[in-house]
């Protein structure tokens, strides 16, 4: 007898798409981008239906971003953008990358319009990365749209410090939507960047929560070569970086392949409720990342079964 097939999640994405544009000594190359991008993009990948709420121009670079999302099965939502399609550029020609963005990339804004809060409101997990959360009446509309925020809500802040207007504002707003959501994924350099201190502090303000607020349900800090830590209740899981053959090519997107994978587990299973649970699915996490950054560009791919055997580890 066949057995049945579980239900698919819907799951929305809300955040940015544009085109990063990386310069070395090599030239320059672009591709379809965006941190909530990758993660929708991602999603989808590993078979999810997904809808992306974002920002685009009326021009070429936006035609891009909408046959990319085509080509891999996402439904775009678009929030019309006055000063065309966003982008960042990635300066790699001296060693350390340095960012700089756009007109449109600083002045990012989502329409709560009656789309996409239809998006939203039909959402099993909505997925909120790289809002800007410095913008007072942006984050006030997002909190608004989200009426049913229990136990299906993910945020990612991604900072970036050439988009970013207002520390404070945006650190305040991110602690208070992380209160609201299941789980948080916060990264060194974002610790860095809004608190001026350890992922390991910023972690520990998120877990506890603002006087007479609420704390995030979980927190997922990602720390580049030292791998990445959930915090769940009192236990935290560890998973160092995971070792697959082959060089890494570019870490782009390792953060929000982490999170997409991450976002498809919870989708898959529900939230984890033990530490083995949560052990298991930050370790596929770690090994979908791993295999990622070994291809250049964000696009989130999955270990073939060739790594996983050469390397004792599995992505099932």
């Amino acid at each position: 007898m066949p057995q049945p097939t579980a239900p698919t999640r819907r799951i929305t994405v809300v955040g940015d798409a544009l085109i990063d544009e990386l310069r070395d000594q090599y030239g320059s190359r672009e591709f379809v981008g965006g941190a909530a991008l990758n993660v929708a993009v991602g999603l989808a990948v590993l078979g999810e239906t997904v809808t992306l709420v974002a920002m685009v121009g009326a021009d070429e670079p936006a035609d891009r971003i909408r046959a990319y999302l085509t080509d891999y099965g996402v439904r775009l939502v678009e929030s019309p953008s006055p000063y065309g399609t966003s982008r960042a550029i990635s300066d790699r020609a001296d060693g350390e990358p340095s960012y700089t963005f756009n007109e449109a990339a600083k002045r990012r804004a989502i329409r709560f319009d009656e789309a996409t809060r239809r998006a939203l409101d039909e959402a099993d997990l909505v997925v909120v990365s790289c809002f800007p959360f410095d913008n007072g009446d942006q984050y006030a509309q997002l909190v608004d749209a989200i009426a049913r925020p229990a136990q299906r809500v993910i945020v990612d802040g991604n900072p970036r410090a050439g988009m970013l207007a207002d520390r404070e504002r945006f650190l305040d707003n991110l602690e208070d939507f992380a209160s609201r959501a299941l789980l948080a994924k916060v990264g060194d350099e974002d610790a860095d960047l809004l608190l001026g201190d350890s992922l390991e502090a910023f972690v520990e303000r998120l877990r506890t929560g603002r006087p007479g607020g609420s704390a995030a349900g979980a927190v997922l800090a990602t720390a580049g070569r030292a791998g990445a830590t959930l915090y769940h209740d009192d236990r935290p899981v560890h998973a160092p970086i995971v070792p697959l053959p082959g060089p890494v090519i570019d870490t782009m997107g390792a953060g929000d392949a982490t999170l997409a994978a991450m976002v498809r587990r919870i989708a898959v299973d529900g939230i984890p409720t033990s530490g083995a649970a949560w052990a298991h699915a930050l370790q596929e996490s770690m090994e979908i990342a791993a295999a990622t950054v070994r291809h250049e560009g964000a696009l989130l791919r999955v270990p073939t079964a060739d790594e996983g055997e050469r390397e004792g580890e599995s992505t099932s």
